[in-house]
């Protein structure tokens, strides 16, 4: 009996792991120029597991890519547990091609002046991470730690558990490192967290926009056509209100813009109807549907 062949992958998921590997590649490259290329000159370090990997290595002459590799392993194994086996083995190949692209790549000492070194050193880490995490893996390992940690304490939010690491990580820089130095660290990390923000959330930052109105046809229509975005409706029912109506059924007008756009829905809203209730939320990052504008001619 003739086997069956095996169905081929779709382009479309070809496509997203070539991507995925591409971005992940890109990460790995732009985070050992930050580090190789501006901070270990200086004896400056980053927050998180590097941050600690940099401490180790600056106080025991420890080759800094040995320890990336075995500090993160435990985290890479939370990782494993708490989000999944794809995840895991992504972030294990993105750890050690950072260590092998410390080890190997000859990557230029770019400048000697200590502030460029701390902003830039900062920004190139964080475009490598956000680059990474944009691939679906990570290169440092806190994130982890910080998910599980407000898994069991769930009064410490992710950011609280990093902002605790991280000020831990600081206060033993200032004894070993010394404090200009510490100081310069914590600049780094600011440049580092700006741009690993800005690569995760895009600068197109989204906002979602809830608008009950009586006239909702006329603001879909408004919003479909004038700034060519997509709506939801929700069916809902209006309560008391100045106006004295109660339980009348009214449809609920939801959609999605960038920040630019905002003033612009704004306005049409006010337009057909001054006396809307409109919400607008920010929303970390969106796709699909008519997220982006539709083409006009």
């Amino acid at each position: 009996m003739a086997s069956v062949p095996a169905p081929a992958a779709e382009p479309g998921h070809l496509f997203q792991k070539v991507k995925s590997v591409g971005l992940i590649v890109l990460g790995i490259l732009c985070a050992g120029m930050g580090l190789k290329g501006f901070l270990l000159s200086s004896h400056f370090i980053d927050g998180g597991v590097t941050g600690i990997s940099m401490l180790i290595s600056a106080a025991l002459g420890v080759p800094l890519s040995w320890l990336l590799l075995i500090i993160n392993l435990p985290f890479v194994i939370l990782g494993y547990r708490q989000i999944g086996l794809g995840f895991a083995l992504k972030s294990a190949a993105a750890i050690a091609g950072l260590s092998l692209a410390l080890a190997v790549v000859p990557y230029p000492d770019v400048t000697k002046d200590l502030l460029l070194t701390s902003v830039f050193g900062g920004v190139f880490i964080g475009a490598g991470i956000g680059l990474a995490m944009r691939g679906g893996a990570v290169l440092d390992g806190t994130e982890v730690a910080a998910l599980l940690i407000n898994k069991h304490t769930p009064l410490l939010k992710v950011s609280d558990v990093i902002l605790v690491l991280n000020v831990f990580i600081f206060g033993v820089a200032a004894f070993v490192l010394g404090v200009q130095t510490a100081m310069y660290s914590i600049l780094t990390y600011v440049a580092a967290s700006k741009t690993l923000d800005f690569l995760l959330n895009g600068i197109e930052q989204y906002t979602g926009v809830t608008i009950i109105s009586a006239r909702s046809e006329a603001i879909r229509e408004a919003i479909t056509t004038n700034l060519g975005r997509g709506v939801t409706i929700y069916q809902g029912k209006r309560g008391f209100g100045k106006r004295g109506d109660r339980d009348l059924d009214m449809d609920i007008v939801f959609t999605v813009v960038t920040r630019l756009e905002l003033p612009q829905l704004r306005t049409e809203v006010r337009r057909l109807d001054p006396q809307a209730f409109v919400i607008q939320h920010s929303i970390d990052d969106a796709e699909g549907g008519m997220v982006k504008k539709r083409p006009f001619h």
